[in-house]
């Protein structure tokens, strides 16, 4: 553990609207797959805690459900999440694509200088845009704000990153670290095991049905000469999602189960063997007793 008395540490909260890139800028920043991510907005349900330990400072990563209007009790959740992150953090990550902020942006700006946190505005996206198109872009969020630091990068490429994290360090309180250095996040397996299934969910379906699903690691067991065997439901909100996701003569739950497994593997190092459930429970995200069930308590 450092004891380094200009040792820094602290919590970051990384805001932004769906599909920004806030779990892949998260899994570049810890070189790490941590947080699940493919095309479509919306993700991130959960606080996902990536840790970042290097030779100067600890910075501890909350990566946050994309800030949007709730439609029923889980979106409500989420945002809710969300917005309690910015009290507990050190430093927020308002992270935005290279363009000019538009109404939903001016909202999530409105949202997080309530917050009354050092707040540095990001940039995404920026290898997807000519670099003086930026110019009248960040003059714009200046005009909304003030930020401690405006950052332009690619969470995609890494371009930028390592300044993102020197101008980071910098902004953290002198503390020492919070977590073991070879820590990586304050998440379990099993968490993990049921997001890279949800993950493949999300890469392998399409129009609601990713977002009325969850996935619950039901039992795993390890075994003595390596190896283990995994079950996981997956909860649907209706019947005809059941046989969307099951496929004609089981071809879709095949293909999420050896895409997942592949990733899980990969996480854990060793071979598993992995059940998939499809299950219906009719609503579950409007019903209390069903989201605690799923995790989202």
């Amino acid at each position: 553990m450092n004891n380094n008395e200009s040792f820094r540490a602290g919590y970051i909260s990384v805001a932004g609207a769906p599909n920004v890139g806030k779990s892949t800028l998260i899994n570049r920043l810890i070189g790490s797959k941590l947080s699940i991510v493919s095309p479509k907005p919306q993700t991130t349900r959960g606080t996902v805690r990536g840790i970042l330990t290097t030779a100067s400072a600890q910075m501890i990563f909350f990566d946050t459900a994309g800030l949007h209007r709730p439609k029923d009790k889980l979106g409500r959740y989420m945002v809710d999440t969300a917005r309690e992150t910015f009290l507990e953090a050190d430093i927020i990550y308002l992270l935005v694509e290279s363009r000019m902020p538009g109404e939903k942006e001016r909202e999530l700006v409105r949202q997080v200088e309530e917050a009354r946190t050092t707040t540095f505005l990001v940039i995404n996206k920026v290898d997807l845009v000519k670099k003086d198109s930026l110019l009248p872009v960040i003059e714009a969020y200046r005009e909304l704000m003030e930020f401690k630091e405006i950052i332009p990068i690619s969470a995609q490429n890494g371009d930028n990153v390592d300044r993102l994290l020197e101008l980071t360090t910098e902004a953290l309180p002198q503390s020492p670290p919070y977590y073991p250095e070879d820590v990586v996040s304050d998440q379990i397996e099993r968490d993990f095991i049921a997001e890279f299934i949800r993950e493949k969910i999300f890469y392998n379906t399409k129009d609601e049905i990713p977002y009325s699903t969850a996935v619950v690691l039901e039992d795993m067991k390890e075994h003595e000469g390596g190896g283990a065997n995994i079950r996981a439901g997956i909860y649907v909100e209706k019947d005809s999602q059941k046989g969307i996701i099951i496929g004609k003569g089981g071809s879709m739950i095949k293909k999420i189960g050896t895409d997942a497994r592949y990733e899980i593997e990969r996480f854990l190092g060793y071979a598993v063997f992995l059940d998939l459930r499809v299950k219906v429970e009719k609503k579950w995200r409007e019903n209390i007793k069903s989201l605690k069930k799923m995790g989202y308590d």
